[in-house]
């Protein structure tokens, strides 16, 4: 066993912290005992109005899950997780059990040196093409994880789910409460937390997709024309998927990063009920989509900050006294 104030778990925590998560909210906690690493879900980070049910927070903890499996891998040690590991106390998401040496295959070696190089990068992509190879890789990454990585041109949908998209996007700019909480996490200087300036997209000049995140002082441009989007799905849509779709997640945008590519978000579809529920039926009706993003080749940018490890980690026998 490793302890877990060790400089290896260190490092791994901070890798964890790079994770996504919607508005930036990092709804994080680490708790830490002797030989084991809590996940938990921060119910105060969780947004009323875009995340009511926590899906996206949950996704951001598996995403955190995941690095954080990642980092430690590379570091060589192997661990082993354990979802939903305190039945009256849901809010812990997974347990992670630091074990046995290991010997990191360059896969890990490489996903783990993507951790700190992912970001969402919201400015239009070039009009290459996504190689094939690069395709099968991201698919590949998310069939790791139990999850399927829907391409939708290939699927011949993405018209149709581009559709869904801009319709919940269109809601969501005439809801009052949602915007509050838009503006509310949108930041004009980069902290610790939410989606500073920089990050933020130029306004669409002509494009399929709606953007989120507009940097309102940038001069509108044309985003590519034939984008790659695709749907992460699973086939249980309960909270512990979610947890296993943010693995899932993390690990196709890593593979992704790895393999010179951009991606950003889409998740108006996801955060409206009614309109996922389309999606759904869109994409079969037999799996559940839990995140929309696109992929290609953009620029290079910076990511986001993080609130520090010392902001989210806590003792787990203070947590269960408390």
């Amino acid at each position: 066993m490793v302890p877990t104030r060790s400089s290896v778990v260190t490092a791994a925590l901070e890798a964890a912290v790079r994770a996504p998560s919607p508005h930036n909210t990092q709804p994080w906690i680490f708790e830490l005992a002797p030989d084991t690493i809590d996940v938990v879900l921060d119910e105060s980070r969780v947004l009323d109005a875009c995340d009511p049910e926590a899906r996206e927070a949950r996704l951001a903890c598996g995403a955190a899950l995941l690095n954080l499996k990642i980092d430690l891998a590379a570091a060589g040690r192997l661990a082993d997780v354990e979802f939903e590991p305190e039945r009256d106390r849901l809010s812990v998401l997974a347990r992670v059990t630091i074990d046995v040496r290991h010997r990191p295959t360059t896969a890990e070696r490489r996903l783990a040196a993507a951790i700190p190089r992912r970001y969402s990068n919201r400015r239009p992509f070039s009009d290459e093409a996504v190689s094939r190879r690069a395709r099968t890789a991201v698919c590949d990454a998310a069939r790791e994880e139990g999850a399927r990585l829907v391409l939708l041109d290939e699927a011949g949908l993405l018209g149709a789910a581009a559709g869904l998209v801009r319709r919940a996007d269109h809601v969501q700019r005439l809801d009052a409460a949602f915007q509050r909480e838009l503006r509310a996490w949108t930041r004009q200087a980069a902290e610790d937390d939410g989606v500073p300036a920089f990050a933020g997209g130029p306004r669409s000049a002509g494009g399929l997709l709606p953007g989120r995140y507009v940097n309102e002082g940038g001069v509108p441009r044309v985003f590519e024309r034939d984008p790659l989007v695709a749907v992460l799905t699973t086939p249980d849509d309960s909270p512990m998927w979610q947890v296993r779709a943010g693995c899932a997640m993390q690990r196709v945008l890593l593979t992704a990063t790895d393999a010179g590519l951009s991606a950003s978000f889409y998740s108006q579809p996801i955060e409206i009920a009614s309109v996922r529920a389309e999606l759904r039926a869109l994409l079969g009706g037999t799996v559940h989509p839990q995140t929309v993003f696109r992929l290609g080749y953009g620029s290079p940018g910076v990511p986001t900050p993080r609130r520090p490890i010392e902001a989210v980690v806590r003792d787990r026998r203070k947590a269960d006294r408390s």
